[in-house]
């Protein structure tokens, strides 16, 4: 091998590329702005300093912004899209009706079959409608049924993330992954189904690793109250004037809200009294509670309590919030990465005026048995944090409508109407037509969402509302990073890097190294971060090595999709952490073995398939 030395440009871009890294780990900055600074630093560094190799083609500026025109990135907006029809229309209830009666029934059958289930689906859409549609299902089945919902959760959800892997369309990573792979080796164009064997073969067993063994190894999670609600919430009561508690001792309460328990009780903004029994209870005293939301609005209810502040003037009761109308309802806001809510307090984001709720509790996914002090409306909030909001149908509905964050209510049932059956044929039809290589999916996918908007299934407010900003943002940014390697010829010299440390190795044994690396990667940064990045390089090892490329972009779909082992590696790990009630540790326990048994599973198939 003709050693390799690097620019430069060469080395600014490597050194870009680990300031990328570490930035999409950072909770504290959004997403969207990392890549954008990402993006701005190599247009301007690329401007200031031209780059004109000896050989090969000019890399200039402009290069940088093809992202936004890449038929992967066109694709997955397109999906996106099309998905959220199927989310609005209800398509997907009758499967919840079946999943919710199984369990009723068998409920560690039912645990295999919805396992299946959820692999299933998300081999065709985003792993997030599955999740959002079958949590609340399941979490008050297993409940009922006295199945551990902590058994139940995790597994449902790496269960999307293994079906996921099995298709060209199941996730972003493998639309990028594959429209890279094509950009770099136009001679071998991937059909949608060319890696869904050994993906079922290795994801069979997972699937029965997530069934059989999984539930064993997590402590139990279960919340102390046997309601269907997953999550305890901090809350903060206040006294009325009036109202049934005022003038009442602390006994005389808890022997009228029988079960509540009360960790503090403040009076005015910096006294706090001790809970003696006869403590007597005044207009304007905040009672500390953690409990679920129905107990929580029954506590208010034979108090004549409020879980809110009437005397707050900087957040009044008024029209913009109609707490007192008729047809209330509760609902649960999951605060996600890139939301607006995303490391801002409720005062500085204005939630009450924008959106016409009131937030009455909060449960804290990272410390759920931490006690939330203070106001409410002025603590910081974070990834897989869930806010308990009260507020009318429509306004409930309203933010469900912006796909600006994430409303997990059991208040309304999914609307299924005429449009459902609709949805599904069209997304059918996108299936078809690309797994039989009539039309590219790129093709298919714009058509369908076409389809989905003249045929009513989809509006464009619930279109616009399925984009998300981050993701186009890190694909671009990504795929600018990615081009950059590739360009300055540093994507060759670290491959190069790679095959000399490993030189004397057989080709399988390094095949399999560089499948663990993009595991681990992947639970570092996004998975879109670590596939984009990984694939030229894995191509450059494929030359290298003057083998097929094929085996080497498969490692880096697969080791970019498994992410098992962080609640912060995929999105849905942390809808599911809340949901069940687990630590990171659970994550740890269960997803390191996940990721062994997937990894040796691929290690062996590859070479197999590929001969090498």
């Amino acid at each position: 091998m003709q050693p390799i030395t690097p620019d430069a440009h060469g080395i600014a871009v490597l050194i870009l590329t680990v300031i990328a890294l570490y930035l999409f780990t950072r909770d504290q900055i959004p997403l969207e702005s990392s890549s954008l600074a990402i993006l701005i630093i190599l247009v301007l560094g690329f401007t200031v300093f031209p780059y004109e190799p000896a050989t090969g083609a000019r890399l200039g500026p402009v290069d940088f912004f093809a992202g936004f025109g890449n038929e992967a990135l066109v694709t997955v907006c397109a999906l996106m899209i099309v998905g959220k029809a199927l989310e609005t229309t209800g398509a997907l209830q009758p499967l919840a009706n079946v999943v919710g009666h199984a369990w009723s029934t068998r409920p560690v059958l039912a645990l295999l079959v919805t396992l299946a289930a959820c692999a299933g689906l998300s081999a065709f859409m985003n792993n997030t409608p599955i999740v959002v549609l079958l949590m609340p299902i399941l979490v008050g089945a297993s409940l009922r049924s006295k199945f551990p919902v902590a058994g139940v959760m995790m597994p449902m959800g790496f269960a999307t993330i293994v079906g996921g892997m099995s298709t060209t369309i199941g996730t972003s990573t493998n639309l990028l992954v594959i429209g890279i792979a094509q950009d770099l080796n136009p001679e071998h164009q991937y059909s949608m189904f060319e890696w869904t064997l050994p993906v079922a073969m290795v994801g069979g067993v997972a699937i029965l690793f997530l069934w059989l063994v999984a539930p064993r190894l997590i402590p139990d999670r279960t919340p102390p109250m046997a309601d269907t609600s997953p999550r305890v919430f901090s809350a903060q009561l206040h006294i009325k004037e009036d109202g049934a508690a005022d003038g009442m001792t602390l006994s005389e309460v808890l022997a009228k809200a029988e079960g509540m328990r009360i960790d503090k009780i403040q009076r005015g903004e910096s006294l706090f009294l001790a809970k003696l029994p006869s403590v007597k209870l005044l207009p304007g005293d905040r009672l500390f509670v953690k409990d679920s939301p129905e107990n929580l609005k029954h506590y208010e209810q034979i108090l004549g309590a409020t879980l809110f502040n009437e005397s707050d003037l900087e957040h009044p009761i008024n029209e913009d919030t109609p707490l007192r109308a008729e047809g209330q309802q509760l609902a649960e806001v999951v605060v996600t990465r890139g939301s607006p809510l995303h490391l801002r307090s409720l005062a500085s984001a204005r939630f009450s005026a924008s959106y016409g709720l009131m937030p009455l509790a909060l449960h804290r996914a990272r410390a759920p048995s931490s006690q939330v002090t203070g106001d409410l409306n002025m603590i910081r909030l974070r990834a897989g944090d869930v806010l308990l909001v009260q507020g009318s149908r429509e306004a409930i509905n309203t933010l469900k409508d912006s796909g600006s964050m994430l409303v997990l209510d059991g208040t309304t049932d999914l609307p299924h109407t005429h449009h459902a059956k609709r949805a599904l044929t069209i997304m059918g039809l996108v299936i078809l037509t690309a797994a039989l290589g009539i039309l590219p999916i790129s093709v298919a996918a714009v058509l369908g969402l076409g389809l989905m908007i003249a045929t009513g299934s989809l509006s464009w407010s619930d279109a616009s509302s399925a984009l998300s900003i981050p993701v186009v943002m890190i694909i671009v940014a990504a795929l600018a990073l990615g081009k950059a390697l590739v360009g300055t010829g540093m994507a060759t010299y670290i491959a190069f890097s790679f095959v000399d440390a490993a030189s004397g190795w057989p080709t399988p044994m390094i095949l399999s190294a560089f499948l663990l690396l993009m595991a681990i990667m992947t639970q570092i940064v996004s998975n879109n971060a670590a596939a984009v990045i990984g694939a030229p390089i894995g191509i450059s090892i494929a030359a290298q090595l003057g083998v097929s490329p094929e085996p080497f972009v498969l490692a880096v779909l697969f080791g970019a999709n498994m992410s098992f082992a962080t609640p912060f590696g995929y999105q849905t790990n942390l809808l599911i952490m809340s949901a069940g009630g687990y630590k990171a540790s659970d994550f740890l326990r269960v997803g390191i073995q996940l990721t062994i048994i997937m990894w040796l599973g691929f290690s062996l198939l590859l070479p197999m398939m590929y001969k090498l």
